[in-house]
C-alpha cells in the first residue's frame, strides 16, 4: 500500500513526505539518546548545567531558523532534509552541493539542480560517514600521531584554514556582495573577544550576530543592485528600453 501511495505521488510530494518522515525520527533518536543512557547507567539530571545552557540553545534555535531560510533555495528540497539530517552544512554540504551545480552549469531551484544537489549531499554524506568509522576505528592506532608536538602547528591553524577555503569560495562569487557583511562581521569577532578576553560570552554574542549579518547582507546587497554596482541591473529591461525595442521592431 505504501509503494502505491508513494507512486501515486510526484517526486517533489514524495520528497517532502519521505523527508519529513525520516526527519521526524532522526530528531527522535538523537533526543532519546541522553535519556537512553540515564535510563542504562543510572545518571541524574544536573538541572543547573541545563537551566545555564538555555542561552545557548536559544541562540542556536535563531541560527537554525536562518539557516533553514538560507540554504534551503541553495540545496532545493531533497538535499535540505538529506543535509539539516546528516549535518556539516556550511563546511560540507552546501560547497560540495554548489560546487558540483557550477560544475555541471545548472542553476540552483532548477529540476537540473534538485538532481544534482541531492547526489553530491548524499555523497558527502556517505564519505563523511566513512571518514568517521574509519576514525573510529584506527583512533587508537593514530592518537599518538596525532598528539606528536611536531603537528601541534597544523591542527592550531586547521579552523582558520577551513573558514578561509570556504571564504574564498563563497566571496569569489561575488566580491562586492561581500565586504559590507565581511567587515561587519570581523568587526564584531575582533571587538567581541578583545571586550570578553575569549570567554564563552564572545561565542555567544557572535553567534546572535549572525542573522544579523544575513540581514544587513540582503540590504546592503539590494542597495548596491539599486545603485547598480553589482553590474547586473543593465540586465532588466526598463520601460525606456521596452519602448525603444517596440520602435525598433516598428521600423523592421
Amino acid at each position: 500500500m505504501k509503494g502505491n501511495f508513494l507512486k501515486n505521488n510526484s517526486y517533489e510530494e514524495n520528497t517532502h513526505i519521505l523527508g519529513r518522515i525520516w526527519a521526524i525520527a532522526a530528531a527522535i533518536l538523537i533526543l532519546a539518546y541522553p535519556f537512553a543512557c540515564l535510563l542504562l547507567f543510572g545518571g541524574q539530571i544536573d538541572w543547573t548545567i541545563i537551566v545555564t545552557g538555555i542561552g545557548i540553545v536559544a541562540m542556536y534555535w535563531v541560527v537554525s531558523v536562518v539557516e533553514t531560510f538560507t540554504y534551503t533555495p541553495m540545496l532545493g528540497s531533497g538535499a535540505t532534509y538529506l543535509s539539516f539530517v546528516t549535518g556539516n552544512l556550511s563546511n560540507l554540504k552546501v560547497p560540495c552541493a554548489l560546487n558540483c551545480m557550477e560544475q555541471a552549469e545548472v542553476k540552483a531551484g532548477s529540476e537540473e539542480g534538485e538532481v544534482i544537489s541531492v547526489i553530491s549531499t548524499a555523497v558527502s554524506s556517505i564519505v563523511t560517514m566513512f571518514i568517521i568509522i574509519l576514525g573510529v576505528i584506527l583512533i587508537a592506532f593514530l592518537t599518538p600521531v596525532l598528539q606528536n608536538p611536531v603537528l601541534k602547528p597544523a591542527f592550531d591553524n586547521l579552523l582558520p584554514a577551513l573558514f578561509g577555503s570556504m571564504a574564498v569560495v563563497y566571496i569569489s562569487k561575488n566580491w562586492k556582495i561581500a565586504v559590507v557583511p565581511a567587515t561587519l562581521m570581523l568587526v564584531v569577532f575582533i571587538t567581541a573577544s578583545l571586550a570578553t578576553g575569549n570567554s564563552g560570552l564572545a561565542g555567544t554574542l557572535i553567534g546572535i550576530m549572525v542573522p544579523v549579518g544575513v540581514i544587513v547582507s540582503l540590504v546592503s546587497a539590494r542597495f548596491m543592485y539599486t545603485k547598480g554596482w553589482l553590474g547586473e541591473r543593465g540586465d532588466i529591461p526598463t520601460a525606456n528600453s521596452q519602448t525603444s525595442n517596440e520602435n525598433t521592431t516598428k521600423e523592421e
